[in-house]
Protein backbone atom coordinates (compact mmCIF):
# COMPACT_ATOMS: atom_id res chain seq x y z
CA UNK A 1 0.00 0.00 0.00
CA UNK A 2 2.96 2.45 0.78
CA UNK A 3 5.60 3.62 -1.68
CA UNK A 4 9.17 2.95 -0.57
CA UNK A 5 10.13 6.34 0.09
CA UNK A 6 6.72 6.79 2.46
CA UNK A 7 8.26 3.84 4.34
CA UNK A 8 11.89 5.28 4.83
CA UNK A 9 10.77 8.61 5.46
CA UNK A 10 8.59 6.51 8.50
CA UNK A 11 12.23 4.67 9.51
CA UNK A 12 13.47 8.25 9.35
CA UNK A 13 11.02 10.62 10.88
CA UNK A 14 8.72 8.34 12.80
CA UNK A 15 5.42 9.49 10.79
CA UNK A 16 4.21 10.24 7.47
CA UNK A 17 1.15 11.09 5.87
CA UNK A 18 -0.82 9.29 3.50
CA UNK A 19 -3.47 10.07 1.15
CA UNK A 20 -6.64 7.76 0.60
CA UNK A 21 -6.81 5.82 3.78
CA UNK A 22 -10.35 5.30 3.43
CA UNK A 23 -12.68 5.54 1.07
CA UNK A 24 -15.56 8.58 0.49
CA UNK A 25 -18.37 6.04 0.97
CA UNK A 26 -16.59 4.97 4.47
CA UNK A 27 -15.71 9.38 5.14
CA UNK A 28 -19.11 10.26 4.56
CA UNK A 29 -20.37 7.18 7.00
CA UNK A 30 -18.19 8.14 10.14
CA UNK A 31 -18.73 12.27 9.57
CA UNK A 32 -22.56 11.84 9.70
CA UNK A 33 -22.41 9.39 13.08
CA UNK A 34 -20.27 12.07 14.83
CA UNK A 35 -22.68 14.81 13.65
CA UNK A 36 -24.84 12.82 15.47
CA UNK A 37 -23.22 12.37 18.85
CA UNK A 38 -22.28 15.95 18.87
CA UNK A 39 -26.03 16.92 18.70
CA UNK A 40 -26.71 14.57 21.45
CA UNK A 41 -24.06 15.87 23.63
CA UNK A 42 -25.83 19.42 23.75
CA UNK A 43 -28.26 17.70 25.71
CA UNK A 44 -25.63 16.45 28.31
CA UNK A 45 -23.68 18.45 31.03
CA UNK A 46 -21.39 15.74 31.89
CA UNK A 47 -19.38 13.06 30.23
CA UNK A 48 -22.21 10.44 29.07
CA UNK A 49 -23.32 7.13 27.39
CA UNK A 50 -22.99 3.39 27.95
CA UNK A 51 -20.01 3.00 29.55
CA UNK A 52 -16.23 1.20 28.30
CA UNK A 53 -15.74 -2.25 29.77
CA UNK A 54 -14.05 -0.53 32.67
CA UNK A 55 -16.74 1.28 33.88
CA UNK A 56 -15.78 4.57 32.06
CA UNK A 57 -18.48 6.97 29.97
CA UNK A 58 -18.20 6.52 26.21
CA UNK A 59 -18.43 10.62 25.44
CA UNK A 60 -16.70 13.44 27.35
CA UNK A 61 -16.73 16.92 26.79
CA UNK A 62 -14.25 19.69 27.84
CA UNK A 63 -15.66 22.32 30.49
CA UNK A 64 -16.34 24.57 28.24
CA UNK A 65 -19.31 22.57 26.70
CA UNK A 66 -22.76 24.04 26.41
CA UNK A 67 -25.97 23.36 24.57
CA UNK A 68 -25.43 26.43 22.15
CA UNK A 69 -21.69 25.48 21.82
CA UNK A 70 -21.47 21.48 22.40
CA UNK A 71 -17.24 20.45 23.05
CA UNK A 72 -17.75 17.17 22.39
CA UNK A 73 -13.81 16.06 22.45
CA UNK A 74 -13.46 12.24 22.80
CA UNK A 75 -15.43 9.05 21.94
CA UNK A 76 -13.64 6.13 23.59
CA UNK A 77 -13.57 2.72 21.18
CA UNK A 78 -16.59 4.11 18.88
CA UNK A 79 -15.57 0.51 16.96
CA UNK A 80 -17.98 -0.89 20.19
CA UNK A 81 -20.62 0.68 19.56
CA UNK A 82 -20.68 1.24 15.72
CA UNK A 83 -20.29 -0.99 12.39
CA UNK A 84 -18.87 1.46 10.73
CA UNK A 85 -16.13 2.62 12.66
CA UNK A 86 -15.11 -1.02 13.08
CA UNK A 87 -15.15 -1.53 9.47
CA UNK A 88 -12.69 1.10 9.40
CA UNK A 89 -10.47 -0.85 11.72
CA UNK A 90 -10.66 -4.16 9.76
CA UNK A 91 -11.01 -3.08 6.41
CA UNK A 92 -9.61 0.17 4.89
CA UNK A 93 -6.43 0.45 3.58
CA UNK A 94 -5.29 1.35 7.28
CA UNK A 95 -4.32 -2.14 8.62
CA UNK A 96 -2.40 -2.38 5.04
CA UNK A 97 -0.59 0.37 5.66
CA UNK A 98 0.01 -0.37 9.07
CA UNK A 99 1.52 -4.07 7.86
CA UNK A 100 3.86 -2.34 5.52
CA UNK A 101 5.59 -0.40 8.41
CA UNK A 102 5.98 -3.51 11.14
CA UNK A 103 5.32 -6.51 9.43
CA UNK A 104 2.31 -8.60 7.76
CA UNK A 105 1.12 -9.93 10.79
CA UNK A 106 -1.07 -7.13 12.45
CA UNK A 107 -3.33 -6.75 15.27
CA UNK A 108 -5.59 -3.96 17.34
CA UNK A 109 -4.94 -2.27 20.40
CA UNK A 110 -8.15 0.55 21.35
CA UNK A 111 -9.65 3.36 18.96
CA UNK A 112 -11.05 6.71 19.77
CA UNK A 113 -12.61 9.86 18.53
CA UNK A 114 -10.12 13.62 19.41
CA UNK A 115 -12.20 16.23 17.77
CA UNK A 116 -11.84 19.79 18.43
CA UNK A 117 -14.25 22.00 17.64
CA UNK A 118 -15.34 25.58 16.90
CA UNK A 119 -14.54 27.11 20.31
CA UNK A 120 -13.52 24.47 22.02
CA UNK A 121 -9.67 24.63 24.07
CA UNK A 122 -8.84 21.22 23.87
CA UNK A 123 -5.14 20.82 23.49
CA UNK A 124 -2.68 18.26 23.66
CA UNK A 125 0.57 18.41 25.70
CA UNK A 126 3.93 16.57 24.58
CA UNK A 127 3.51 12.93 25.19
CA UNK A 128 4.43 9.37 23.45
CA UNK A 129 2.07 6.85 23.17
CA UNK A 130 4.46 4.18 24.19
CA UNK A 131 4.44 5.89 27.67
CA UNK A 132 0.79 5.17 27.88
CA UNK A 133 0.85 1.59 26.18
CA UNK A 134 4.04 -0.11 26.37
CA UNK A 135 4.32 -3.53 24.35
CA UNK A 136 7.19 -6.07 24.62
CA UNK A 137 8.34 -4.28 21.40
CA UNK A 138 8.10 -0.84 19.98
CA UNK A 139 6.34 -2.01 16.81
CA UNK A 140 2.77 -0.64 17.45
CA UNK A 141 1.73 2.22 15.33
CA UNK A 142 -1.08 5.02 16.30
CA UNK A 143 -3.43 5.98 13.26
CA UNK A 144 -4.61 9.18 13.37
CA UNK A 145 -7.28 9.23 9.94
CA UNK A 146 -8.72 12.78 8.96
CA UNK A 147 -12.08 12.95 8.85
CA UNK A 148 -11.69 16.57 8.37
CA UNK A 149 -9.50 18.91 6.41
CA UNK A 150 -6.48 19.18 9.15
CA UNK A 151 -4.32 22.55 8.50
CA UNK A 152 -2.18 23.88 10.91
CA UNK A 153 -4.62 26.49 12.41
CA UNK A 154 -7.55 23.95 13.23
CA UNK A 155 -4.96 22.49 15.70
CA UNK A 156 -3.10 19.70 13.52
CA UNK A 157 -1.14 17.52 15.67
CA UNK A 158 2.59 18.30 15.83
CA UNK A 159 5.03 15.75 15.63
CA UNK A 160 8.77 15.76 16.66
CA UNK A 161 10.64 14.03 13.71
CA UNK A 162 12.95 11.47 14.48
CA UNK A 163 12.55 11.88 18.15
CA UNK A 164 11.60 7.69 17.98
CA UNK A 165 14.94 7.00 18.10
CA UNK A 166 15.54 8.75 21.03
CA UNK A 167 14.45 8.32 24.87
CA UNK A 168 10.51 7.03 26.18
CA UNK A 169 9.87 10.37 28.40
CA UNK A 170 8.61 9.71 31.67
CA UNK A 171 4.71 11.01 32.07
CA UNK A 172 5.39 11.50 36.01
CA UNK A 173 5.86 14.70 38.14
CA UNK A 174 7.35 12.74 40.75
CA UNK A 175 4.66 10.49 42.27
CA UNK A 176 2.30 11.60 39.97
CA UNK A 177 1.10 10.72 36.59
CA UNK A 178 0.59 13.99 34.60
CA UNK A 179 0.52 12.31 31.23
CA UNK A 180 2.71 14.40 29.35
CA UNK A 181 6.74 15.05 29.04
CA UNK A 182 7.93 17.52 32.05
CA UNK A 183 7.66 21.03 30.63
CA UNK A 184 11.09 21.90 31.05
CA UNK A 185 11.41 19.86 27.73
CA UNK A 186 8.64 21.72 25.58
CA UNK A 187 11.07 24.52 24.05
CA UNK A 188 13.68 21.76 22.49
CA UNK A 189 10.43 20.10 21.25
CA UNK A 190 8.48 23.43 19.55
CA UNK A 191 11.89 24.21 17.98
CA UNK A 192 12.09 21.31 15.70
CA UNK A 193 8.16 19.90 15.19
CA UNK A 194 6.50 19.77 12.18
CA UNK A 195 2.57 20.19 11.31
CA UNK A 196 0.87 16.79 10.05
CA UNK A 197 -1.72 18.16 7.57
CA UNK A 198 -3.61 16.59 4.82
CA UNK A 199 -6.83 16.19 3.37
CA UNK A 200 -10.04 14.76 4.82
CA UNK A 201 -9.41 10.63 4.54
CA UNK A 202 -6.02 10.75 4.60
CA UNK A 203 -4.10 9.53 7.43
CA UNK A 204 -0.77 10.31 9.62
CA UNK A 205 1.00 6.94 10.56
CA UNK A 206 2.97 7.30 13.72
CA UNK A 207 5.27 5.19 15.76
CA UNK A 208 4.49 4.75 18.98
CA UNK A 209 7.31 6.26 20.40
CA UNK A 210 7.20 9.65 18.24
CA UNK A 211 7.43 13.06 20.88
CA UNK A 212 3.76 14.87 19.76
CA UNK A 213 1.34 17.73 21.04
CA UNK A 214 -1.27 20.00 19.25
CA UNK A 215 -2.66 23.39 19.99
CA UNK A 216 -6.31 24.27 20.27
CA UNK A 217 -8.64 25.05 16.96
CA UNK A 218 -8.31 28.60 16.04
CA UNK A 219 -10.45 28.16 13.12
CA UNK A 220 -14.84 27.54 12.63
CA UNK A 221 -13.98 24.62 11.11
CA UNK A 222 -13.99 21.53 12.67
CA UNK A 223 -10.59 19.02 13.28
CA UNK A 224 -11.55 15.50 14.13
CA UNK A 225 -9.16 12.30 14.58
CA UNK A 226 -10.43 8.77 14.10
CA UNK A 227 -7.29 7.12 16.31
CA UNK A 228 -6.89 3.56 15.80
CA UNK A 229 -4.01 2.04 17.55
CA UNK A 230 -2.28 -1.46 16.17
CA UNK A 231 0.90 -3.45 16.60
CA UNK A 232 3.03 -5.91 15.15
CA UNK A 233 1.30 -9.59 16.25
CA UNK A 234 4.46 -10.26 18.57
CA UNK A 235 4.21 -6.97 20.54
CA UNK A 236 2.09 -7.98 24.11
CA UNK A 237 1.07 -4.90 26.00
CA UNK A 238 3.24 -4.71 29.85
CA UNK A 239 0.41 -2.81 30.71
CA UNK A 240 -3.76 -2.45 31.28
CA UNK A 241 -4.84 -0.88 28.19
CA UNK A 242 -5.90 2.31 28.57
CA UNK A 243 -8.82 2.10 26.48
CA UNK A 244 -10.16 -1.13 27.13
CA UNK A 245 -12.44 -2.58 24.62
CA UNK A 246 -13.17 -6.36 24.08
CA UNK A 247 -11.58 -6.15 20.52
CA UNK A 248 -8.30 -5.67 22.35
CA UNK A 249 -5.91 -8.25 19.93
CA UNK A 250 -8.20 -8.53 17.39
CA UNK A 251 -5.96 -9.85 14.48
CA UNK A 252 -6.64 -7.46 11.22
CA UNK A 253 -3.62 -8.83 9.02
CA UNK A 254 -1.88 -12.24 9.00
CA UNK A 255 -2.14 -14.41 11.84
CA UNK A 256 -1.40 -14.10 15.74
CA UNK A 257 1.62 -15.88 17.43
CA UNK A 258 2.45 -16.80 20.86
CA UNK A 259 5.46 -15.48 20.61
CA UNK A 260 6.79 -12.40 22.31
CA UNK A 261 9.60 -9.80 20.66
CA UNK A 262 11.46 -8.20 23.11
CA UNK A 263 13.56 -5.26 23.30
CA UNK A 264 16.39 -4.00 25.25
CA UNK A 265 15.79 -1.64 28.20
CA UNK A 266 13.54 -0.62 31.17
CA UNK A 267 10.03 0.50 30.38
CA UNK A 268 8.65 2.92 33.43
CA UNK A 269 4.66 1.75 33.36
CA UNK A 270 2.15 4.65 33.69
CA UNK A 271 -0.98 5.15 35.69
CA UNK A 272 -4.07 3.71 34.97
CA UNK A 273 -6.75 6.69 33.77
CA UNK A 274 -9.58 6.87 35.61
CA UNK A 275 -11.20 10.07 33.86
CA UNK A 276 -13.46 9.64 31.05
CA UNK A 277 -10.52 11.15 28.91
CA UNK A 278 -6.56 11.37 29.10
CA UNK A 279 -7.05 15.54 28.40
CA UNK A 280 -8.12 15.12 31.98
CA UNK A 281 -5.16 13.43 33.05
CA UNK A 282 -3.36 15.99 31.69
CA UNK A 283 -4.93 18.70 33.64
CA UNK A 284 -8.17 19.50 31.53
CA UNK A 285 -11.35 19.41 33.15
CA UNK A 286 -14.07 17.66 31.86
CA UNK A 287 -17.78 19.00 31.44
CA UNK A 288 -19.51 19.63 34.88
CA UNK A 289 -16.03 19.30 36.79
CA UNK A 290 -14.44 22.58 35.65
Amino acid sequence: MLARDLIEAFRRDGFIVAPNAITPAQLAGLRAEIAGWVEESRAHLAPFGAPTIDGRPRFDMGSEHTAAAPALRRVNNPSDISPGFMDVVRNSAVPDMVADLVGPDVKFHHCKINLKLPGSHTVVDYHQDFAYTPHTNDDVVTALIMLDDVTTENGALMVVPGSHRGPVHSLFEGARFTGRVDPSEWAGFKATEVPAIGPAGSVCLMHTRVVHGSEANRTRTPRTLYIAVYSAADAFPLWRNPMANPNEGMIVRGAATRTARLMDGAVELPDQPEAASFFAVQGQASAASG
